[in-house]
C-alpha cells in the first residue's frame, strides 16, 4: 500500500469521532476535524491528520486538554485577551477570531491574543474566516524553540507561522499561509510518514549539523535567512511577550515552558471602515489579473498569486478524494484501535 483516497466528509466524520473519543465534546471534536480536513483538502497535509497521533500524545502526557475552559480576560472595544488554558488550538481559535470579527464590525478592527493555547492546524483557516466577512484576516503564533537563529547551530526562535487573506470578488481570496521556516515541521513528519528524504537546507540533527534525513531533522533552518528569524523574533513579541507568557525567554535562560505551549494573534480589519468593499474586491481581481499579464520564465505557464495552488488542489480532492500516504493510514489505523473507533473502509 503506497496510499490511499478517502472522501473528505468519511474522513472528517471519522476524525471527529476519534476527537470525541479523546474527551472532546461533541461540536468541539467536529471543529477540530473540520480544520484538519480542510488542510488535506488543499494539499496542506503537514497540519491535517497527520496530526491527530500527536495531539493524542499531548493529551496523554498533559499538553492538551480536551476539557478546558477558555475565556476572555481583558477586553476594550477592540481588543481581547483571551486564556485558552491549553484548549485544542481549533477551537479556541475560532472563537478568538469570531470574538475579533464582531469588534471590527463594531470598531473598525478587532485584535485577539491568545495565550496557553495548542497545537492550531493551519493559520490561513482563521485569516481567511476575516476574508470571508468581507474584511482582511490575520493570524499569527508563536512556540517554545524549534529554529536557529540566523548563524546558530541551536534552536532559538520558533518557526513561527503568519497567515494573511484578503477577498478578492472573481478571485475569491488571496492568503498567504507561510511558517519562518524554510519549511514547517509538520512537512518533515509528512517526510517521515512517506519515508521520503527532506531536502537540504531544511533541517539540522540534534548536534546542530544539516541533515536530509527527515528521522533525524530536530532544529529547523529560518527562512531568507536573518529575515525569517528576525520576523520570528517579532511575532514573539507581539503574541507570547504581549500575553505576559514568554516563550523564548524561559527556554533559553534555563527556565520552564509546558511543552506545547503556544500563544497567537488573530486580527480582523474591516474594510468598509476605509473604503467601498466592492471597490477593494475589484482592485484585488485587477491586481491579479496585472500579475498574470506578466512575461514568465520559461517553463512557467503563469504567475501564481497566494492561495492559488490550493485551491487546484482543493478542487481535484473534492472530486476524488484527500490522499493518504502510508505512514498516517498506519497511524490512523493504530488510533482507532487504541480508541475503540470504528474504520472507515478506505482505511481498514
Amino acid at each position: 500500500m503506497s496510499e490511499i483516497r478517502i472522501p473528505a466528509a468519511t474522513l472528517e466524520g471519522f476524525t471527529t469521532q476519534v476527537f470525541e473519543a479523546i474527551g472532546l465534546a461533541h461540536d468541539d471534536a467536529a471543529t477540530e476535524a473540520h480544520v484538519l480536513v480542510w488542510a488535506n483538502l488543499r494539499g496542506i497535509d503537514s497540519h491535517g491528520v497527520l496530526r491527530v497521533p500527536q495531539y493524542m500524545a499531548s493529551v496523554k502526557a498533559g499538553g492538551m486538554d480536551p476539557k478546558a475552559q477558555y475565556r476572555i480576560e481583558r477586553e476594550t472595544p477592540a481588543t481581547l485577551l483571551i486564556e485558552g488554558g491549553y484548549a485544542f488550538g481549533p477551537v479556541v481559535t475560532t472563537f478568538a477570531m469570531q470574538q475579533a470579527i464582531g469588534k471590527a464590525r463594531q470598531a473598525g478592527v478587532g485584535w485577539a491574543v491568545i495565550r496557553n493555547t495548542t497545537h492550531q492546524g493551519a493559520m490561513g483557516y482563521y485569516a481567511l474566516m476575516a476574508a470571508a466577512e468581507g474584511m482582511a484576516g490575520l493570524a499569527i503564533v508563536c512556540n517554545p524553540p524549534n529554529m536557529a537563529p540566523t548563524g546558530a547551530r541551536a534552536a532559538g526562535v520558533h518557526n513561527s507561522p503568519i497567515a494573511i487573506a484578503v477577498p478578492g470578488k472573481e478571485h475569491p481570496f488571496l492568503v498567504l499561509d507561510m511558517a519562518t521556516s524554510v519549511a514547517a515541521f509538520g512537512k518533515v513528519n509528512l517526510a517521515v510518514d512517506k519515508g521520503i528524504p527532506i531536502p537540504e537546507g531544511w533541517a539540522l540533527d540534534a548536534e546542530g549539523n544539516p541533515t536530509t534525513d527527515a528521522t533525524l531533522a530536530r532544529i529547523l533552518l529560518p527562512a531568507g535567512g536573518y529575515k525569517g528569524y528576525g520576523l520570528s523574533l517579532m511575532f514573539e513579541c507581539l503574541s507570547s511577550i504581549m500575553a505576559g507568557n514568554a516563550l523564548l525567554a524561559p527556554s533559553l535562560l534555563g527556565g520552564t515552558v509546558r511543552r506545547g505551549t503556544q500563544n497567537s494573534v488573530v486580527a480582523a480589519v474591516d474594510i468598509a471602515a476605509f473604503t467601498d468593499v466592492e471597490a477593494y474586491k475589484a482592485d484585488v481581481d485587477n491586481t491579479v489579473r496585472g500579475l498574470k499579464g506578466l512575461p514568465t520564465m520559461p517553463g512557467v505557464p503563469q504567475v501564481m498569486v497566494p492561495g492559488e495552488p490550493e485551491l487546484a488542489i482543493l478542487a481535484d480532492r473534492e472530486a476524488h478524494g484527500i490522499p493518504l500516504p502510508e505512514g498516517t493510514v498506519r497511524n490512523l489505523q493504530a488510533a482507532a484501535a487504541e480508541l475503540g473507533v470504528a474504520l472507515p473502509i478506505e482505511l481498514q
